[in-house]
């Protein structure tokens, strides 16, 4: 009786119910895939969360897009990232995850195709599903840096194909979005018609020696309609508080038809609280502290992790571009859930195998740069340890 949009079985993966068991039984488990800043002692002003409880207009006054204060705010928040863009092209959501869906809704029929990166988050490949669409995987292929094969991305267009996501920095791969590689999606997406939707929630965490960010220019480029995502999750580290948002660029005639039909999206749901609307001046204005805090707890764990990594030959961290996840290469000398369990079992130590995100090889271990210090090297001593001697890559 039940949509196909939802899996017909859910039953929990070998990993979360090792994990659960051992869990029962009283054991204590160093966990490294943690990536909730609330979670993980980031120091936070202490009053950040005062201004929820200011003055709240007593007459519901609902907006399509949101209060034209706190998208004030999100415009006030790209200029501080050197982006530029109208109040007037910025609509609020719940969550990315809902932006998704509603750039879904806007772009796709049922059963049409959106261009996803893999490996990536698999959220996006759920959140698909749930509204009817097909994902189609392109490629990030490593070759020293993380980058798409933009042979392989256009192989996958169809006439079909409806939008193409790009995550920057990716997660978890840390990789971020280059010029040529921006130019050449404009240039696809101008052709074909297709949107280019841009998820750059981890847009402020990333390591200043990275290459060049090709995405930081998208918005205010006229060729291709193009959807930027964000959210206070990420950008302020409060996930708890639901406030994202979605802006747009390109051809003027594009946007203003696309703004259109969004606000009708919009206005069907309203899912936005005013409360946090009326807020969100003061997170944008004190999130500083949280940001600089997260960057320097990552840039902390990174160095840790390069020490360490050394101390295991048969291991290699690949390059970190930007986000909050590290991805360690491992001999493959068994499969990459083995080799997890066996971490799991002999350690007490969690990580997530690289076939949770969809690469396309072995052996990967993910991990989490946003845990404290000490819980971060700790476990990194104790991977290493048990890795330590296994034939080299």
């Amino acid at each position: 009786m039940f949509s196909r949009r939802v899996p017909p079985t859910l039953t929990p993966n070998r990993l979360a119910l090792r994990v659960a068991e051992l869990r029962s039984r009283g054991v204590s488990i160093l966990d490294l895939t943690s990536t909730n800043p609330t979670a993980v002692d980031i120091p936070y002003p202490p009053r950040l969360l005062d201004s929820l409880a200011g003055p709240v207009p007593q007459t519901y006054s609902p907006q399509p897009f949101g209060l034209a204060e706190a998208r004030r705010a999100v415009a006030a928040d790209y200029r501080r990232r050197g982006v530029d863009v109208p109040v007037e092209r910025i609509a609020l959501t719940a969550s990315t995850s809902e932006a998704y869906a509603f750039l879904f809704k806007l772009l796709c029929n049922a059963g049409d195709e959106v261009l996803v990166p893999q490996p990536s988050y698999p959220i996006l490949e759920h959140l698909t599903v749930l509204e009817a669409v097909t994902a189609v995987s392109y490629p990030l292929v490593y070759t020293g840096r993380w980058h798409i094969d933009l042979t392989a991305l256009e192989q996958c267009l169809t006439p079909r194909t409806r939008a193409i996501v790009v995550v920057s920095p990716n997660n978890p791969t840390g990789s971020l979005l280059c010029s040529d590689e921006a130019r050449r999606l404009v240039e696809l997406c101008g052709a074909r018609n297709l949107g280019l939707i841009l998820d750059e929630v981890f847009a402020d965490y990333v390591v200043r020696e990275s290459r060049d960010n090709g995405a930081s220019p998208l918005l205010s480029q006229t060729e291709a309609l193009v959807f930027s995502l964000g959210g206070l999750s990420k950008t302020v580290g409060l996930p708890q508080l639901k406030l994202a948002w979605l802006a747009l660029g390109g051809p003027p005639n594009l946007v203003d038809a696309a703004l259109a039909r969004l606000e009708v999206i919009c206005d069907a749901y309203l899912s936005v609280g005013t409360a946090v609307q009326c807020a969100a001046s003061r997170f944008f204005a004190e999130g500083g502290a949280v940001r600089d805090a997260i960057r320097d707890r990552v840039q902390r764990n990174l160095k840790t992790l390069r020490l360490r990594v050394a101390e295991a030959p048969a291991c290699n961290a690949l390059p970190v571009e930007g986000g909050w996840s590290a991805v360690v290469r491992v001999a493959a000398t068994r499969s990459e859930e083995t080799l997890v369990l066996e971490l799991l079992e002999g350690q007490h130590v969690l990580v997530h195998p690289g076939f949770f995100y969809d690469f396309t090889h072995e052996a990967f271990f993910v991990m989490s740069l946003l845990l404290r210090e000490q819980v971060f090297e700790e476990g990194c001593v104790r991977l290493f340890r048990s890795l330590r001697g296994t034939r080299s890559l």
